[in-house]
C-alpha cells in the first residue's frame, strides 16, 4: 500500500457527516481552523502535520454554495502547500451540477468551471455521490470515483416489499437512474413527461406507463423546492395511483420545500444526509433521512488501500 497515513478533514458544510465517516474508519477528524473574517472572507489553517499523508476533504458544496466552494478550494490549497501526498475531494453533494451544458445562448457551463477550480487548487482525485449527470465526470482531468446511493436506498425499501409497486422517474433525464432502481426492486417503470420553462418551475405534461392501482415510488437525485415532486405526485394520484412515496439522494429543500411536502399527498420522502439536515427537515413527519456515511467510509477505505470500489455498486 502506497499511503500509510490516512487523514480526514472537513470544512463547515457538513461536519456531522465527516465525524460519522471518521467513526466508521476508526480515525480522528483532523484539526483545522475553518472560519470567516467579519467581511465574509474564509480563513483556513490546518492544525496538524499532513506531510506525506493521504488526505480526504469532506465538503458538500451545499447552501451557501459559493461560500462552501471557496472553503473547499482553500482547504485543498492549504493541504497542497503543506506537502500532503494525495488530496481527494469528497463531494457528497456537488453544487452547480445542474448547470452541466449550454442549453441557452450566452450561458456558462458552470459545472465545468467548478471542476477546473478544484483541479487548479490541487485536488488529485474526486469522490462524488450521485452527480446530477454522470457525464460531469468528463469535466475532470483527474480520477473521479462516482458512487450511487442506490444500495443505501435498497437496504431501506427492500425489507418492505410493497405489493403492486411501480418505480417512477420524475422526468426523462432520470430514466436511467429509475430503471436501475426498478430492476433491483423487480418492479415496472413509469415516466413523468414534463416541460421546464425556467429554473425551479415545472409543468407535468403526461405519464408514460401504468400507475392505476399501483403504489408509486418516485426516484430522483435531488429535491430542491419540491414543486416538481408535488406536481408529479398529484399527477400520479389523478391517474389512479394508490399511493406515492419518493426518494432522493440530496435534500436541498429550498424555500417552501418542507411546507410543500408536509401539505402534499405524498406518503413519505426518503433522503440522505449528504446535505446537513436542518431542524425543520428533521421535524417533518413525512421525511426520513438515511446516512451515507457507511458508503462513503467504505469508498475512502478502498481508495486509501488502493483496492476496487466496484463492490459498492452491487
Amino acid at each position: 500500500m502506497r499511503f500509510d497515513r490516512l487523514k480526514i478533514i472537513s470544512g463547515n458544510a457538513n461536519t456531522a457527516l465527516a465525524r460519522e465517516i471518521c467513526e466508521r474508519l476508526f480515525v480522528d477528524l483532523s484539526e483545522a481552523r475553518v472560519e470567516s473574517f467579519a467581511d465574509g472572507e474564509s480563513y483556513i489553517q490546518i492544525k496538524e502535520n499532513v506531510r506525506g499523508a493521504d488526505v480526504f476533504v469532506v465538503q458538500p458544496t451545499s447552501t451557501p454554495v459559493n461560500h462552501h466552494i471557496i472553503e473547499l478550494l482553500l482547504i485543498i490549497d492549504a493541504l497542497k502547500r503543506s506537502s500532503a501526498d494525495r488530496i481527494t475531494a469528497v463531494l457528497p453533494y456537488f453544487g452547480y451540477a445542474r448547470q452541466d451544458r449550454k442549453d441557452q445562448p450566452r450561458v456558462p457551463i458552470s459545472a465545468r468551471v467548478v471542476a477546473s477550480l478544484l483541479e487548479r487548487a490541487g485536488a488529485d482525485r474526486i469522490l462524488a455521490l450521485d452527480l446530477h449527470a454522470a457525464q460531469i465526470q468528463g469535466f475532470f482531468d483527474i480520477p473521479v470515483d462516482h458512487l450511487f446511493v442506490t444500495p443505501v436506498m435498497l437496504d431501506y425499501f427492500n425489507p418492505r416489499k410493497t405489493e403492486n409497486l411501480t418505480v417512477v422517474s420524475p422526468d426523462a433525464g432520470g430514466v436511467e437512474r429509475a430503471r436501475a432502481f426498478a430492476k433491483r426492486l423487480n418492479a415496472p417503470l413509469a415516466i413523468i413527461d414534463k416541460r421546464r420553462d425556467q429554473p425551479n418551475v415545472a409543468e407535468v405534461m403526461n405519464i408514460i406507463g401504468t400507475v392505476e392501482g399501483r403504489h408509486c415510488l418516485m426516484v430522483d437525485d435531488l429535491i430542491d423546492t419540491a414543486g416538481t415532486l408535488v406536481k408529479g405526485a398529484d399527477a400520479l394520484l389523478s391517474k389512479g395511483a394508490a399511493s406515492v412515496t419518493a426518494c432522493a439522494t440530496h435534500g436541498v429543500l429550498s424555500g417552501p420545500a418542507v411546507e410543500r411536502i408536509t401539505n402534499s399527498a405524498i406518503k413519505e420522502v426518503v433522503l440522505t444526509n449528504s446535505i446537513p439536515v436542518r431542524p425543520e427537515v428533521a421535524a417533518c413527519p413525512k421525511i426520513t433521512v438515511l446516512s451515507v456515511a457507511p458508503l462513503l467510509a467504505r469508498a475512502i477505505q478502498s481508495i486509501h488501500g488502493e483496492t476496487s470500489i466496484s463492490v459498492l455498486f452491487e
